[in-house]
């Protein structure tokens, strides 16, 4: 999944990682982290938000064409354990599998 830190802006630090859901859906899952989905989006684009802190994330699947920000911009980190599966299966671009970020 695409996870994004909004932290009250439209753009914020964004990653591509492994999340697990809740039986229902509307809880998500990741590195420690909970997040409950939000009931209207917010004006930064917001969809969930981390129950310990209330900040809000853009969390959603990812792109074919690698274009998971909203709004472009900064680089996107990829975890170690998703990156294979990322570029091979998500991208069809087996060849950059290694790479950190798109």
């Amino acid at each position: 999944m695409y996870i994004e830190r909004k932290g009250g802006k439209m753009t914020g630090p964004g990653r591509i990682g492994r999340v697990s859901f809740s039986k229902t859906g509307q809880t998500i899952y990741y590195r420690g982290k909970t997040f409950k989905r939000l009931r209207a989006a917010g004006a930064g684009k917001a969809n969930y938000h981390d129950v310990e802190t209330g900040e809000e994330y853009w969390i959603s699947g990812c792109r074919r064409d690698g274009g998971d920000r909203l709004y472009g911009g900064r680089p996107i980190e990829i975890d170690a354990d998703v990156r294979r599966e990322y570029a091979t299966d998500i991208r069809g671009m087996p060849e950059c599998s290694n790479r950190k970020t798109v």
